[in-house]
């Protein structure tokens, strides 16, 4: 196995052809398994990336915290609360110099030039993708969404674009939630949570309707891994909701689920 070092230039040849750019802005979402053994585990994996955006590139990663904070526990502890969406993921979040936007269930993690400007206001938000998360922000910077061996389901930008039209199956009702921030003062918030109850995300389905310019693929290590066009992927699923409010959802029948 090789080291460290050589794995983290691995991973950054490898994003370098898959189309990542140099001084952008990358979402990632993760599987840590995916990609085989790694030697200096989510360190690496994050120095690999930090090394294909260059010093003036941010780095994102989703801190979401939906399974824990609820109403039997209405908390969301922006020092304290753990990531629920994988390894990587919550090793960044801890991560010195990182960043992290106040949201109850959809915190985004950030490191580097942008870091934070992207997470600076998304307190104001009263849902979990509104107008001031860091996802939204990603298609003003005109930043790139990495699938790094996760397959395209887990994709939480699709929040962001339903919740510009606001399909059916999409809110659930209000909750009031307590916030502890970094300093320790502690304030609450009015924020809708998504729903989804009786419904399978498809988000898979963006295959379908992005070009080849807008959707590659290719092997990070040995994770197979989409990198998408953020600008891009708003505009078509947001025109695709528009035509058809049910297209990146299936019904679950009773039994399946």
């Amino acid at each position: 196995m090789k080291n460290s070092g050589e794995m983290v230039s691995q991973i950054k040849e490898d994003l370098v052809s898959l189309g990542v750019r140099s001084g952008g802005c990358l979402l990632v979402h993760s599987s840590m398994r995916s990609l085989g053994q790694v030697a200096g585990g989510p360190e690496t994996v994050i120095q690999g990336l930090l090394s294909s955006l260059g010093p003036q590139g941010t780095l994102l990663l989703p801190a979401l915290s939906y399974l824990t904070v609820n109403a039997v526990n209405p908390v969301f502890d922006v020092r304290n609360t753990p990531s629920c969406v994988g390894l990587i993921s919550e090793y960044f979040r801890t991560r010195p110099g990182t960043y992290r936007s106040i949201n109850p269930t959809h915190s985004i993690s950030a490191f580097g030039a942008k870091a934070q400007e992207l997470t600076c206001d998304h307190w104001k938000d009263g849902t979990p993708v509104g107008p001031h998360s860091p996802l939204r922000k990603l298609v003003n910077e005109k930043g790139q969404i990495l699938m790094l061996g996760c397959g395209l389901r887990p994709n939480t930008s699709m929040h962001g674009v339903e919740e510009l039209s606001v399909p059916p199956y999409l809110f659930s009702v209000n909750f009031q939630y307590k916030i502890i921030l970094a300093d320790g003062r502690e304030e609450s918030t009015i924020c809708r949570r998504h729903g989804f109850r009786g419904w399978e995300q498809r988000y898979d389905r963006i295959k379908d309707i992005m070009t080849n310019n807008s959707l590659k693929e290719g092997s990070v290590l040995e994770a197979h891994s989409y990198l998408i066009e953020a600008v891009d992927l708003w505009k078509k699923a947001h025109e695709r909701l528009l035509s058809d409010p049910l297209y990146f959802v299936d019904k679950i029948t009773w039994g399946e689920k």
